[in-house]
C-alpha cells in the first residue's frame, strides 16, 4: 500500500490540526452542558427530577442568574483545553502507531497495539494539559458575583457551589499559583493517567469499526468487479485504518456518529468513576472533604454508595455522545480535506514535473 497523501511535512501535523479543530467545534457546540457535567459531579447533594428536568432546571437557573454568559463560563479554558488535548493526542497517537508499524506498514495493527498507543498518547496528553483541565473545573464550580450572591438562595444543585471568584482562564491560573503553588495545577494527575484507559478502549473499538468498514467496502469493490488500485486507496480512504465507505458524505458522517457514539459508550461505561473522583479532588470549595484519592473514595462510597461513582452520568452521556460525535465528524472531515488537497497537489506538482521533463 502507498504512501497516504499529507498535507504538511509530517503526515502527523495533519492529525494534530485535525484534533485542534475538532476539539474547538465540540466546545462551542457542548460548553453549556459540560458545564453542568462538571458542576454535578463535584455536588454532594442529590437532584431531584429526571435527567431531562434536572437539566432543563440547570441550565435555566444559570441563565437567570448570570445571562447567556453564564451557560459559556470557561469557555476559553476548555477550548484551550480540548483543542490542545485532542491536537497533542492525535499528533503523539498517529506517530507511535506509525512507529509500531514500522515492520509491516501495509498491515493493520492489532486491538493490543492500538490500546498501547492510545494508552502512551493518552498518559503524555493528560500530563501536558492537566493544569488547564484544574482552571477549568475551577471556572466552572466559581459563580461570578451576581450569581454567588443569588445562589443562597437557589434550589439548582449545582448552583449552590460558592467558591472565590474566577471569570477568566488567566486569573485561575495566577489564583492556584498563589494560594497552592505550582503542584495545585497538577492536583488529580494521578486520575488522569488511571483515565487514559477510557480513551484507549475507545480508540481502539473505534479503529476495529473503521477495519471492519474498511473491508467491507473491499468486498463490495471485488463484488462489483472494480480493481482496488493504489490511486483508490489513496484519494478514497481518508486513512490507512478508515473505510472507503466515510468521505464526506452525509451517509458517511452518520457512520462517523454511530462509531464514534459507540465507542465512546463502551469506555465510559467502563471508566466514568474516576472522573467523578477527579473532579472533586480538583474542587477548591471540597479540598477538606476530599484531601487524597483514598478519602474520596471512601467518603463517596459511604455517603452515596455506588451511585456516587455515577453522579452526573445522565448529564454526561446527554454531553457526551453529541460532543464526541461532534469531534470525530469534525476530525475525520478536516483529515479529509487535507489529504484531498494535499493529493490534488501531488498530481498538479506531477503535471508540472511532466511538462518541464
Amino acid at each position: 500500500m502507498e504512501q497516504q497523501p499529507h498535507f504538511f511535512r509530517n503526515p502527523a501535523y495533519d492529525h494534530a490540526v485535525a484534533g485542534i479543530g475538532a476539539g474547538t467545534v465540540a466546545v462551542l457546540c457542548m460548553n453549556p452542558l459540560d458545564l453542568l457535567k462538571v458542576k454535578y459531579q463535584v455536588a454532594t447533594t442529590n437532584p431531584t427530577g429526571g435527567i431531562g428536568q434536572q437539566i432543563w432546571h440547570s441550565l435555566r437557573d444559570i441563565k437567570h442568574q448570570e445571562g447567556w454568559r453564564g451557560l459559556y463560563r470557561g469557555v476559553g479554558a476548555n477550548i484551550a483545553g480540548n483543542a490542545s488535548s485532542w491536537g497533542l493526542y492525535f499528533l503523539f497517537y498517529n506517530i507511535l502507531k506509525k512507529r509500531a508499524a514500522e515492520d509491516n506498514p501495509s498491515a493493520p495493527l492489532s486491538s493490543g497495539s492500538i490500546l498501547l498507543c492510545s494508552a502512551q498518547a493518552s498518559a503524555v496528553t493528560a500530563i501536558m494539559t492537566n493544569p488547564i483541565w484544574v482552571v477549568k473545573v475551577r471556572m466552572f464550580t466559581t459563580p461570578r458575583g451576581r450569581a454567588k450572591r443569588l445562589s443562597q438562595r437557589s434550589t439548582c444543585v449545582p448552583c449552590s457551589i460558592s467558591n472565590t471568584v474566577m471569570t477568566r482562564f488567566e486569573d485561575g491560573l495566577s489564583s492556584i499559583i498563589q494560594t497552592e503553588g505550582v503542584s495545585g495545577l497538577f492536583r488529580g494527575t494521578t486520575l488522569a493517567l488511571v483515565g487514559v484507559s477510557n480513551g484507549a478502549i475507545q480508540f481502539m473499538v473505534y479503529e476495529r469499526m473503521k477495519r471492519w468498514g474498511f473491508d467491507i467496502k473491499k468486498k463490495q469493490f471485488a463484488v462489483a468487479g472494480k480493481a482496488w488500485t493504489p490511486e483508490v486507496d489513496k484519494l478514497v480512504c481518508v486513512s490507512l485504518t478508515i473505510p472507503a465507505f466515510l468521505s464526506t458524505t452525509p451517509e458517511s458522517n452518520t457512520a462517523y456518529s454511530l462509531m464514534s457514539g459507540g465507542s465512546k459508550i463502551a469506555a465510559l461505561a467502563l471508566t466514568y468513576p474516576y472522573q467523578v473522583v477527579r473532579s472533586r479532588l480538583q474542587n477548591n470549595a471540597t479540598t477538606h472533604i476530599y484531601p487524597d484519592i483514598p478519602a474520596t473514595i471512601r467518603r463517596t462510597w459511604a455517603g452515596e454508595g455506588l451511585r456516587g461513582f455515577y453522579r452526573g452520568l445522565g448529564t454526561n452521556l446527554v454531553r457526551v455522545l453529541p460532543g464526541t460525535c461532534v469531534t470525530f465528524v469534525v476530525y475525520e472531515n478536516i483529515t479529509w480535506l487535507l489529504k484531498t488537497t494535499a493529493a490534488r497537489r501531488d498530481r498538479r506538482r506531477e503535471q508540472e514535473n511532466d511538462l518541464l521533463d
